[in-house]
């Protein structure tokens, strides 16, 4: 792509787009035009319609992959080329709704109890207590941790976002005990050379391998401990506005997925088969 490319990287940094998302789109974009061997300027409607069918039909992608793939192209033709891509008509990809796993409080306790090493105890504990994203404890500083107002600042999260979250008393006094063994500078979590942080892949990891000694089967990652403080805080009798604060979250839409997750509203509710007298009874 050449020029296009460059004058595309620049639009996505100009936009303020986290440089994961602008390695993504950038490489969605090259795939585009590497399918039709042509330069993407010279392509339009059409081609886009069939890259996406190629996606969903042949390459049967994901439809986050899909939905990605979406973005990129909108991205490049409406920003870098400065076309109107409501001209092109091309629907967007339909995403199934999922909802996310959620660990119980007992099976929570039961990550930590797993957990031997020191600072990986402390890593998870502050994404649990926090409602951290992977890549945010990753890029926590030592000096985020306020213990006078018992809070952590969350520098440039996702959307490039500043915010502060709650720093939990048992938190605090794990990260003093691994403060004094490991004696950590600048990054709270530093990885090897210890002048770069931990990397996100080393945190699932971790995670991985303590899921299995901890004997939890539920198909959970470390993201799981994010949704798991979210829904316990909800249950707990945190309102939606406050959570979507601590999350960072842009709008309460996002932060309402919780109420599907949360048996708060369940607690009282009986399946009518324990109203039915005598089921399941043997004779």
């Amino acid at each position: 792509m050449g020029k296009l490319r460059d004058q595309m990287k620049m639009d996505l940094e100009l936009k303020n787009y986290s440089p994961r998302t602008r390695s993504c789109y950038l490489t969605w974009v090259r795939s585009f035009a590497l399918h039709f061997r042509r330069s993407p300027e010279e392509l339009g409607d059409p081609e886009i319609r069939e890259y996406l069918h190629h996606l969903i039909q042949a390459k049967k992608a994901s439809q986050s992959g899909i939905s990605q793939a979406y973005s990129a192209l909108k991205f490049f033709y409406e920003t870098t080329l400065k076309r109107d891509w409501n001209g092109f008509r091309i629907p967007r990809v339909q995403t199934g709704k999922r909802l996310p796993v959620v660990l119980s409080e007992q099976e929570i306790q039961d990550i930590f109890s797993a957990t031997r090493n020191l600072k990986h105890r402390a890593l998870l504990m502050t994404i649990y207590s926090a409602g951290l994203r992977v890549s945010e404890v990753v890029h926590l500083k030592v000096s985020d941790i306020d213990s006078q107002r018992m809070t952590i600042r969350v520098q440039q999260g996702k959307g490039q976002k500043d915010r502060y979250t709650l720093l939990a008393q048992r938190t605090l006094e794990v990260l003093r005990e691994y403060w004094k063994e490991y004696r950590p500078q600048g990054w709270l979590f530093p990885g090897k050379p210890e002048t770069e942080p931990l990397s996100v892949s080393a945190v699932q990891r971790v995670f991985e391998k303590i899921l299995l000694q901890a004997g939890i089967k539920k198909p959970a990652s470390v993201h799981t401990l994010r949704h798991s403080f979210a829904t316990h805080l909800l249950e707990a009798g945190t309102d939606l506005y406050h959570i979507q604060r601590l999350l960072g979250h842009t709008t309460p839409k996002t932060t309402a997925i919780y109420l599907h997750l949360s048996r708060k509203n369940l607690g009282g509710v009986i399946s009518p088969l324990d109203l039915v007298e005598g089921t399941g009874k043997l004779t």
